[in-house]
């Protein structure tokens, strides 16, 4: 039997396409941190020199500090909640029949496809038309709205590939199904709910539409950032706030998607 042994010759130009389509994507990024550390304030070649008071810049802006805690407390509540409400639905979805399932599971997931501007616009008239008051409550619910449908995305793969002989065997020794869902199932499932918490965590800390129609007078991060963008002299510092939040967003994300791996190889060995 044949083994393989590497690249193939014909995957070469698909390598080479896949290089190039991911500079294409992420080129125009790593503009951020290139003038983030640059000591003028207009972005433009030639670098004036290189500096990291920007960076220091940002630990000076108390503003900063409370919009940003503010992102945390929403985008970690709305983790939680998303991941619980999230993990009955998936296993709905994955283990029972029901009528219309195909048409209910797409609706589940239209927040997905729709624009962020049409979702805000829709919330923003709902919440007035019920007078509620707009608040970092508000945004956590537009948040848990976009958050949801990746949460039973993510989720949604590992319940379908569990192996349900395990829980069967828990039945047989008289485990009633509350227990044997806290001993068998979530133990079986617990790296896709971590994978699933850092990703909506990621989600909810990035979006701006929501925070834009639904927040108050707190203040996000995202929305700080949007309202300095009027003064030219805090460009740089901006820059700077970007580039720290691209690289806990990737990294995030990349500790989700290899959580969301954790085990799939031997699940399929088994099948």
């Amino acid at each position: 039997m044949a083994r393989f042994t590497g690249f193939q010759p014909h995957s070469r130009p698909l390598a080479l396409y896949a290089a190039l389509f991911a500079l294409f994507l992420y080129l125009p990024i790593l503009f951020i941190p290139l003038f983030s550390v640059n000591e003028g304030v207009y972005v433009r070649f030639p670098l004036e020199g290189f500096t990291l008071d920007w960076y220091a810049d940002l630990w000076s802006r108390e503003p900063l500090k409370a919009a940003f805690l503010n992102s945390l407390k929403v985008a970690g509540s709305v983790a939680v909640l998303s991941t619980v409400l999230a993990i009955p639905a998936a296993m709905a979805i994955a283990r029972y029949r029901m009528p219309g399932k195909g048409p209910v599971v797409g609706f589940m997931m239209l927040p997905l496809v729709l624009p962020g501007l049409i979702l805000g616009v829709a919330l923003l008239t709902l919440l007035n038309r019920l007078g509620v008051t707009l608040s970092l409550v508000t945004v956590a619910i537009g948040h848990m709205v976009i958050c949801l449908p990746y949460a039973i995305s993510v989720l949604l793969p590992r319940l379908i590939g569990f192996n349900r002989s395990l829980e069967e065997a828990s039945a047989d020794l008289g485990e009633n199904p509350w227990w044997t869902f806290w001993r068998v199932t979530f133990p079986g499932i617990l790296p896709g709910v971590l994978a699933c918490l850092l990703m909506t965590f990621t989600i909810s800390f990035d979006e701006f539409f929501m925070a834009f129609f639904l927040s108050g007078t707190s203040q996000t991060l995202p929305m700080y950032i949007w309202g300095q963008l009027r003064f030219p002299q805090d460009f740089p510092s901006l820059l700077a706030l970007s580039t720290l939040i691209l690289l806990v967003s990737f990294l995030l994300a990349f500790i989700s998607l290899r959580l969301g791996r954790v085990g799939q190889v031997t699940a399929e060995g088994r099948a």
